[in-house]
């Protein structure tokens, strides 16, 4: 049934206020979160967000380390471009690491944006090495060959990236922490990646004529970054300059 004019009008006037209230919260340089979590809720997200932070180091980088002893050891370039995306992660779970190490600042609009263009500029710089390393293997043919090693990293990075993104996803609603989510997709994306390492070399040992499946995720993956990474810029660039006048809230 059509919703009578008034009814509809009260409804219009609902979504205005809402949409004018959270832009009063940014120009108060406050995240929406302020208004949604008592000051104890906050600040045990805020310490759940640096837990999950620091696993994510600490996993990302011993993954990286492995990865890239072997990628010397054995000329692997697999595990080079493996290894050199792990060190990645490990930046953008630093910068989220950093973006929660002040209490005070749990609802900072300010520090979340800030966040969000280093993490995006983070993102640009990766989607370029992805994409370059992707069409050189495509270019040289390079074959989807998994030795143990490589095997046992790709499917412990797979599992453990992914349960890490749905986790990071989950506290960045709550806290509506863009930074927090963005740090989630990276994990996820690092998922994808140990994924794809097993999935063309299968696919290859069936078929020997699909040997491009690898390079071809890559560059896809490459090109899905850059424009999430652009996109991010693009977003928050112009508020980090908005709510530069209350870094002394922090």
């Amino acid at each position: 049934p059509p919703v009578p004019p008034r009814e509809q009008q009260q409804e219009q006037l609902r979504i205005g206020e809402s949409g004018q209230f959270s832009e009063g919260l940014e120009d108060r340089g406050l995240l929406e979160s302020s208004t949604r979590l008592k000051p104890h809720e906050a600040q045990s997200y805020r310490k759940k967000a640096l837990w999950v932070s620091w696993v994510s180091i600490i996993v990302t980088l011993a993954l990286a380390v492995a990865a890239f002893t072997v990628s010397v050891m054995r000329y692997s370039a697999s595990s080079f471009g493996f290894a050199f995306d792990a060190t990645l992660d490990v930046l953008s779970s630093a910068i989220v690491l950093w973006r929660y190490s002040n209490a005070a600042a749990v609802h900072s609009a300010h520090r979340e944006y800030i966040a969000c263009v280093i993490l995006g500029v983070i993102f640009l710089l990766s989607s370029i090495c992805i994409v370059i390393k992707a069409i050189h293997d495509l270019a040289k043919k390079v074959l989807p060959e998994v030795d143990d090693f490589l095997y046992s990293v790709s499917v412990l990075s797979g599992i453990l990236c992914t349960v890490l993104a749905v986790i990071k996803f989950m506290l960045g609603k709550v806290l509506t922490s863009r930074a927090l989510i963005t740090d989630g997709f990276n994990s996820l994306v690092g998922g994808i990646m140990g994924f794809s390492i097993l999935l063309s070399a299968e696919v290859f040992k069936h078929n020997s004529s699909v040997w491009y499946l690898d390079g071809s995720i890559g560059v896809l993956i490459g090109l899905t970054i850059s424009a999430y990474g652009i996109k991010l810029l693009m977003d928050m660039v112009p508020r980090v300059r908005q709510t530069r006048h209350y870094e002394m809230f922090e």
